[in-house]
């Protein structure tokens, strides 16, 4: 997947997965909730559940991208309650 694609499916997962948790956040932490949420998403994906999805800019990989992003901005916000 070209950088370009990374920083769409990046901005996009972000975005939605800041929408979905309620979390408002810049555009820069959006990108970088996102990118590392499709590392997530993606390992959790593929290695734990065996699932197989698209690389590049579709769907498939906006979603598993989201998920990941999800599950960074519900552990942010648990670790931060807790301090």
């Amino acid at each position: 997947m070209g950088i370009l694609s990374w920083i769409i499916v990046g901005l996009i997962s972000g975005w939605l997965a800041s929408m979905v948790i309620g979390d408002r956040q810049s555009l820069l932490r959006s990108l970088l909730v996102g990118l590392i949420g499709a590392v997530i998403g993606g390992f959790l994906f593929h290695s734990l559940l065996g699932f197989s999805y698209a690389h590049g800019l579709s769907l498939g990989s906006i979603v598993v991208a989201t998920v990941g992003a999800m599950i960074l901005l519900w552990l942010l916000e648990w670790t931060s309650r807790r301090r």
